[in-house]
Parts: structure tokens; sequence; C-alpha cells
């Protein structure tokens, strides 16, 4: 929209209206250039990989038209979910992903289940005396199991023998 200075009215409301109408059109093409920007990064990179890549990777001319159609598609569901959800009214979508600084501690929800590390022998190799446990390092770590995730326990106990007793 092309505003002549000259002709300008002097209602502060009609002036107010006519920035509105042309703050409106300059962001709704503003979106739409970006979309489009989009649409052609993603087609130049399937080009390329067309072109360059691998011959097991490489797409023929339908396999590019199915993607740009399902490109179109992802970006229309993208701008509706952005002009649907303004993150400045929501803070919960404002918040970043925190990495995991507690010295390594895992959420308590997960089920757990320890292994124990043990000696062979409770018998001591040099006194022949009977070991007993003084302390233990526990260390916790993720476990994958198919659909299910659990943390692993392990507990490595460090062994001593008793002090001979004096009679």
């Amino acid at each position: 929209m092309q505003i002549d200075l000259d002709s300008l009215p002097d209602d502060v409301g009609l002036l107010q209206q006519m920035l509105r109408e042309v703050v409106t059109t300059t962001t709704q093409q503003h979106a739409e250039l970006h979309a489009e920007n989009d649409k052609l990064r993603l087609l130049i990179q399937r080009l390329t990989r067309h072109q360059f890549g691998r011959r097991c990777e490489q797409l023929t001319v339908q396999q590019l038209q199915f993607g740009l159609e399902d490109l179109e598609q992802t970006v229309a569901e993208n701008q509706a979910a952005e002009d649907a959800a303004d993150p400045a009214k929501d803070p919960q979508r404002r918040r970043e992903a925190r990495p995991n600084r507690n010295h390594g501690a895992l959420p308590a929800h997960l089920p757990r289940y320890e292994v124990v590390v043990d000696v062979e022998s409770r018998d001591c190799p040099c006194c022949g005396g009977a070991l007993h446990a003084i302390d233990e390092l526990r260390t916790e770590q993720l476990d994958i199991v198919p659909a299910q995730l659990r943390v692993r326990v392990t507990r490595r106990l460090a062994m001593a023998a008793a002090p001979a007793r004096v009679q």
C-alpha cells in the first residue's frame, strides 16, 4: 500500500487506522516470504542431495514432488500453530531445556533395579579373617529396554578385614 505524504488526513484516528493497515499487510507479507524461503531452502537441499548424494540416497523427481507437497503442508501447519499460540502470552512455552547438573541425579519416577558387584570370597587373603563392608560406590545410569526406561543402580562394596581382637 503506497501512501501519498502530501494528502495525509489531519484526523489522528484515521492516521492510526491507516498505519495499522500498513503494519498488518507488511506482517502478512513477511510471513508469506518467510514460508516461501523455507520451502525454497528445502528444495535446494533436496536437489543438492539428488545431484550429489550417494546413489542409494538419490531421489526421483516424483519423490521430490511428494516431498514438496509434504513441506507445503508442514509450513502451513507450523504457521497456523504460531498464529494460534502467542509465545509472549504463554511463559510455559518459553521454558528451555536445562541440563542435569545435580551430579547425575536421574528422575525419581523411573523404576530402578540394583546390581551388586561383590567379592568372590569373604575371607581376607592376608590374614584369613572375615571381610565386612566398610563403604560402597553407588552409580546410576540409564538402561534402555525396548519400550521401557529404567535406572540401573550399581553398588560396588568396598571390603576390609575386621581388626584382630586382642585377648
